[in-house]
């Protein structure tokens, strides 16, 4: 079971306590006409002063933590599922690298990084550099993660690596067969 933290931080910024103490922090500037949170606007805020994202994240990451959690709890009671998965770009960052298993990278070129925030974000360079920056650097979490995936090719490549990867985790997880 795959468990996404941008997911779950996106449920969090519905939470209408959460956009409450946004507002008394930022102010209205931080919601659209229909009172929902502008993660643009609070992009700008946070981006630009780690006081202030230090301030949300200790706001929204126990709140995350709280939806992982239940996720997990609910996927415990399905026999389907052999492991969980959580897709957490500040796993090293939020201190959550303990709980797991095992770490994998994806590792991805800057171009192909840009070209998905592009299309998926409307991000520029500019815009993904600045983000990448608030992050541990590429390369400590590469050098201190489990496995490395190259997703450097076509779905299907990187896919194959994926499942690899998953077999060999679950391997030393299980007990011995024979």
């Amino acid at each position: 079971m795959v468990i996404s933290s941008d997911e779950q931080v996106r449920e969090a910024y519905d939470d209408p306590a959460v956009v409450r103490q946004l507002r008394a922090w930022w102010g209205d500037q931080i919601v659209d006409l229909d009172g929902h949170l502008n993660r643009s606007k609070v992009a700008d805020i946070i981006f630009n002063d780690p006081g202030q994202r230090s301030k949300l994240e200790a706001l929204v990451h126990p709140k995350v933590s709280q939806l992982r959690q239940r996720r997990m709890e609910e996927g415990s009671h399905n026999t389907q599922v052999k492991a969980f998965i959580w897709d957490t770009p500040l796993l090293f960052e939020a201190g959550l690298s303990g709980g797991c298993d095992a770490i994998v990278f994806v590792e991805s070129p800057l171009e192909r990084r840009l070209e998905r925030v592009k299309i998926s974000r409307g991000w520029d360079e500019a815009e993904l550099r600045r983000r990448e920056k608030s992050q541990w650097p590429l390369d400590k979490k590469r050098e201190i993660s489990d496995y490395i995936v190259g997703n450097t090719a076509d779905a299907e490549y990187v896919r194959g690596q994926v499942k690899e990867v998953f077999f060999r985790i679950l391997a030393k997880r299980l007990p011995d067969q024979t």
